[in-house]
């Protein structure tokens, strides 16, 4: 098939490359524009991007496809279809309507559960003992389109950062697997009355509230991990929590119970295990604990 490929972050480079090695004619790669980054702030091209160059596909960056002459453009690449991966822009109507089989999208989460910009990270969080892909028939609503496929898998102790890999490569199975049996799939509607809704991940969210039940705090830490990273002060530094085990201990919540970083939560206690501080790399506990003391009774508000 003649496709149009849209995607931006590492979740939908596994998608790209499937779709170039089943032997697809890609005829372009959408993705969003170089941002700036680093300490240097030089301009970064997106996964997509680099993966597409290196593939030697044509990579197109609108800022926008609202513009006439960028739905002209997108138009006169006469796709079959276009595949859209977390590509992080609305598609107009009017761009929907171009490709003769539609716009499919690779969605991280069993729809019509966790609609938006963050399934993964909510799924990890509300405790969900599973998750997964859908393959969507794209609509202008956000995510509502009728469903083709689905996988799913156990969430279990991940991370975001693992399960998104996970789902990363599930997706693009999953896409070149229905993209292959296309006429064999019927849409099915979604359910709204089931819908949940997975907004960005809003920077205050990440603070750590002790006063919380420590099996909360843990799914928050391991659904932010390894970005934008859950965490708290300690003497004015913000420390990044990245791994952590829920143990039977009760204490005022926020404070340490020993010299091993145990910390009492609103219910029982979190013992960390792996941790951030600003500007350096990820650790054990137990060698951040060589280099700074914490006792008991310290408070970690």
């Amino acid at each position: 098939m003649r496709i149009i490929f849209m995607g931006t972050p590492d979740f939908a480079v596994p998608t790209l490359t499937a779709l170039h090695e089943a032997a697809h004619e890609i005829v372009a790669v959408y993705t969003q524009p170089p941002r700036r980054a680093g300490r240097g702030k030089k301009l970064q091209p997106s996964p997509v991007q680099i993966k597409a160059e290196e593939l030697g596909i044509e990579v197109r960056c609108p800022t926008s496809l609202k513009k006439a002459e960028e739905q002209e453009g997108f138009a006169a690449l006469k796709p079959d279809i276009a595949v859209v991966a977390a590509y992080g822009m609305i598609l107009p109507q009017a761009v929907l309507d171009i490709p003769e089989h539609g716009c499919l999208n690779v969605h991280a989460s069993i729809l019509p559960r966790w609609r938006g910009a963050a399934p993964i990270h909510r799924a990890i969080m509300a405790g969900d003992p599973g998750t997964g892909v859908t393959i969507m028939q794209m609509e202008a609503g956000l995510d509502t389109g009728p469903m083709l496929a689905m996988l799913r898998t156990p969430i279990e102790d991940k991370t975001t950062g693992e399960l998104t890999e996970e789902l990363a490569e599930l997706g693009a199975q999953l896409m070149v697997g229905t993209l292959r049996e296309l006429k064999n799939h019927t849409p099915v509607p979604q359910d709204d009355s089931e819908a949940t809704h997975a907004p960005k991940i809003d920077k205050a969210e990440a603070r750590i509230d002790w006063n919380e039940p420590a099996q909360v705090i843990e799914r928050k830490i391991r659904g932010l991990a390894p970005f934008p990273g859950a965490w708290f002060e300690l003497e004015g530094e913000r420390v990044k929590l990245l791994k952590a085990e829920v143990v039977d201990a009760e204490g005022e919540a926020g404070v340490t119970l020993d010299d091993c970083l145990t910390v009492a939560c609103g219910t029982k206690a979190l013992r960390i295990a792996r941790i951030q501080r600003a500007g350096k790399p990820q650790m054990d506990a137990a060698d951040f604990l060589r280099g700074q003391t914490i006792a008991s009774g310290v408070s970690l508000r």
